[in-house]
């Protein structure tokens, strides 16, 4: 008898086993069978939200389901991450993430959520440069006049932002670090804002988004004398990149990509990445994309995964390099 139970289990439990793993892996295999939803932590109209409905629609189509964009606005984003962190690990709630993700953790070290440990990286979506943009009057035409200038008058020169602790202020600080100069920060409500101040000639620089400084700089109410990407603004193909200018190695730009709660399964991330490289390099919306003054740029989830640890590493530095607080 205890043989006959031997051979018994020996073929039962293998049997349960894959049975199991069958089991395990039905969810990835059927993924998706209700709607999605994309959360963004930003109001509704901006270029960022712009791309997450152009996205939504496009996986909608690649997916079979409705990708169903949802505005979480606050705490500069830290709503939204917190919501999908928390979020069950099912790939039915993602997040449409952007730059302030990899910034937050650097000005607010006690965040109810870690970027690195309760996220699963998708894929990158698209990128978009900055412009360091001076008021004409500013007496320099390239980046190492503006560098000599700064450091003739140390603390003289003054440079605009939307806000202590944006992207648009981060790219700035790199830009003081890495050239080793002084310059007075003057954070303003908004990104017009800032970029008016400039025009107003109220303060010397700015760091806009390239899509914000095209008609100033077209109109020469703006001087561009770089971009902050790695590669030149396909909108200012003439304007070189601020590493090309002499800050070798410079490279900054707003981003927005897609992260799913971690513990979603490796099949279900995998789905997504391949529906998101889709959509994004479908021509349309590669057209839509450079509409927005945007740059289309996807890639393997551990690609992902290795910006934004960069990008954490890069930002914890700024914070202490500038001594940027916030309230």
């Amino acid at each position: 008898m205890r043989r006959l139970i031997g051979i018994v289990l020996r073929w039962f439990i293998p049997v349960i086993a894959c049975f199991g793993l069958g089991v395990a892996s039905a969810p990835a295999q059927t993924y998706p069978v209700k709607p999605i939803r994309l959360i963004f932590g930003y109001t509704a109209g901006g270029a960022g939200d712009v791309g997450a409905r152009l996205l939504a629609q496009k996986l909608s189509e690649n997916l079979g389901q409705n990708v169903v964009v949802e505005n979480r606005p606050g705490a500069g984003g830290a709503i939204a991450d917190e919501l999908v962190a928390k979020s069950p690990a099912d790939g039915y709630t993602l997040l449409y993430a952007a730059g302030s993700t990899t910034i937050l953790p650097a000005l607010r070290p006690k965040l109810p959520y870690s970027v690195e440990r309760d996220f699963a990286p998708v894929s990158m979506v698209m990128i978009t440069s900055f412009a360091l943009a001076v008021h004409p009057s500013v007496p320099v035409n390239d980046v190492k006049g503006l560098i000599a200038l700064a450091r003739s008058q140390p603390g003289k020169l003054t440079f605009s932002t939307p806000g202590v602790g944006s992207s648009s202020h981060f790219a700035g600080e790199v830009f003081k670090m890495m050239a080793d100069v002084k310059m007075l920060h003057v954070p303003y409500r908004g990104a017009p804002e800032a970029t008016t101040a400039v025009i107003a000639g109220e303060v010397d620089i700015n760091f806009p988004s390239v899509t914000g400084a095209l008609p100033f700089v077209k109109t020469g109410r703006l001087k561009a004398l770089a971009v902050s990407s790695a590669k030149r603004a396909p909108t200012l193909p003439s304007v070189p990149t601020l590493s090309e200018s002499g800050l070798t190695g410079y490279e900054r730009a707003g981003w927005n990509g897609v992260l799913a709660p971690a513990g979603v399964p490796k099949e279900i991330i995998a789905r997504l990445n391949a529906a998101i490289i889709k959509a994004v390099n479908t021509p349309e919306m590669k057209e839509a994309i450079v509409k927005q003054g945007l740059v289309a740029q996807t890639g393997t989830p551990g690609e992902f995964a290795a910006f934004i640890r960069d990008q954490l590493a890069q930002n914890a530095k700024v914070v202490k390099f500038a001594g940027i607080k916030t309230e």
